[in-house]
Protein backbone atom coordinates (compact mmCIF):
# COMPACT_ATOMS: atom_id res chain seq x y z
CA UNK A 1 0.00 0.00 0.00
CA UNK A 2 1.22 2.89 -1.12
CA UNK A 3 1.68 5.77 2.13
CA UNK A 4 0.69 9.51 1.59
CA UNK A 5 4.14 10.57 0.98
CA UNK A 6 4.81 8.02 -1.55
CA UNK A 7 1.45 8.95 -3.20
CA UNK A 8 1.97 12.94 -2.91
CA UNK A 9 5.36 12.52 -4.39
CA UNK A 10 3.65 10.60 -7.34
CA UNK A 11 0.50 12.77 -7.83
CA UNK A 12 3.42 15.86 -7.94
CA UNK A 13 5.78 13.93 -10.64
CA UNK A 14 2.35 13.51 -13.13
CA UNK A 15 1.61 17.18 -12.91
CA UNK A 16 5.43 18.40 -13.48
CA UNK A 17 5.28 15.97 -16.39
CA UNK A 18 2.06 17.58 -17.33
CA UNK A 19 3.20 20.80 -16.84
CA UNK A 20 6.40 20.07 -18.85
CA UNK A 21 4.29 18.63 -21.45
CA UNK A 22 2.53 21.50 -21.38
CA UNK A 23 6.02 23.92 -22.13
CA UNK A 24 6.88 21.56 -25.39
CA UNK A 25 8.97 19.38 -23.50
CA UNK A 26 9.38 15.76 -24.70
CA UNK A 27 9.31 13.51 -22.05
CA UNK A 28 12.02 10.71 -23.06
CA UNK A 29 11.54 8.88 -19.79
CA UNK A 30 10.34 8.86 -15.68
CA UNK A 31 11.55 7.54 -12.74
CA UNK A 32 15.57 5.90 -14.45
CA UNK A 33 16.81 3.88 -11.90
CA UNK A 34 20.54 3.80 -12.36
CA UNK A 35 23.21 2.23 -9.82
CA UNK A 36 23.74 5.86 -8.14
CA UNK A 37 19.78 6.12 -7.58
CA UNK A 38 17.09 7.41 -9.63
CA UNK A 39 16.22 10.19 -12.12
CA UNK A 40 12.92 12.17 -11.81
CA UNK A 41 12.14 12.89 -15.69
CA UNK A 42 14.16 12.98 -18.42
CA UNK A 43 13.21 15.16 -21.41
CA UNK A 44 13.95 17.15 -24.44
CA UNK A 45 13.85 20.59 -25.01
CA UNK A 46 15.09 22.03 -28.18
CA UNK A 47 18.09 20.14 -28.73
CA UNK A 48 19.18 19.82 -25.19
CA UNK A 49 17.88 16.90 -22.91
CA UNK A 50 16.77 18.12 -19.45
CA UNK A 51 17.14 15.55 -16.25
CA UNK A 52 14.98 17.00 -13.85
CA UNK A 53 14.64 16.36 -9.93
CA UNK A 54 11.25 16.86 -8.68
CA UNK A 55 10.17 17.66 -5.10
CA UNK A 56 6.60 17.78 -4.30
CA UNK A 57 5.25 19.55 -0.84
CA UNK A 58 2.10 19.92 0.61
CA UNK A 59 3.33 23.10 2.44
CA UNK A 60 6.32 24.98 2.92
CA UNK A 61 6.06 24.74 6.53
CA UNK A 62 9.15 22.85 6.76
CA UNK A 63 10.91 24.72 3.86
CA UNK A 64 10.69 24.99 0.50
CA UNK A 65 10.87 21.88 -1.63
CA UNK A 66 14.02 23.01 -3.44
CA UNK A 67 15.76 23.17 -0.16
CA UNK A 68 15.76 19.74 -0.34
CA UNK A 69 18.00 19.75 -3.53
CA UNK A 70 21.66 19.70 -1.70
CA UNK A 71 25.28 20.08 -3.09
CA UNK A 72 25.25 16.32 -2.77
CA UNK A 73 21.97 15.82 -4.80
CA UNK A 74 23.27 17.74 -7.63
CA UNK A 75 26.73 15.55 -7.36
CA UNK A 76 24.63 12.24 -7.50
CA UNK A 77 22.72 13.50 -9.97
CA UNK A 78 25.49 14.31 -12.33
CA UNK A 79 26.99 10.92 -12.28
CA UNK A 80 23.51 9.89 -12.97
CA UNK A 81 23.23 11.79 -15.93
CA UNK A 82 26.85 10.04 -17.03
CA UNK A 83 25.67 6.55 -16.47
CA UNK A 84 22.29 7.62 -18.29
CA UNK A 85 24.18 8.60 -21.24
CA UNK A 86 26.41 5.58 -20.90
CA UNK A 87 24.00 3.71 -20.99
CA UNK A 88 21.88 5.10 -23.66
CA UNK A 89 24.79 5.10 -25.89
CA UNK A 90 24.50 8.98 -25.97
CA UNK A 91 27.55 11.03 -26.73
CA UNK A 92 28.30 14.85 -27.38
CA UNK A 93 24.72 15.90 -26.72
CA UNK A 94 24.19 19.24 -24.53
CA UNK A 95 22.61 18.11 -20.71
CA UNK A 96 20.78 20.67 -18.37
CA UNK A 97 20.12 19.50 -15.38
CA UNK A 98 16.93 21.29 -13.73
CA UNK A 99 15.05 21.58 -10.59
CA UNK A 100 11.18 21.79 -10.25
CA UNK A 101 9.25 22.35 -7.07
CA UNK A 102 5.73 21.41 -6.14
CA UNK A 103 3.55 22.85 -4.46
CA UNK A 104 -0.22 21.06 -3.67
CA UNK A 105 -2.25 23.11 -1.30
CA UNK A 106 -6.33 23.07 -1.25
CA UNK A 107 -6.47 21.52 -4.71
CA UNK A 108 -4.16 24.12 -6.06
CA UNK A 109 -0.55 23.13 -7.48
CA UNK A 110 1.84 25.59 -8.27
CA UNK A 111 5.19 25.44 -10.13
CA UNK A 112 8.87 26.77 -9.50
CA UNK A 113 11.22 25.97 -12.39
CA UNK A 114 14.79 26.28 -12.05
CA UNK A 115 17.32 25.52 -14.79
CA UNK A 116 20.14 24.64 -15.25
CA UNK A 117 21.09 23.99 -11.11
CA UNK A 118 24.73 22.69 -11.07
Amino acid sequence: MESANQWLGRYGEDRALNYLISLGYQIIERNWRGKQGEIDLIARDGERLVFIEVKTRSSTEFGHPLEAITSVKLARMRRLVAEWCQARGVSSVMVRLDALAVIVRGGRVSFEHLKQVS
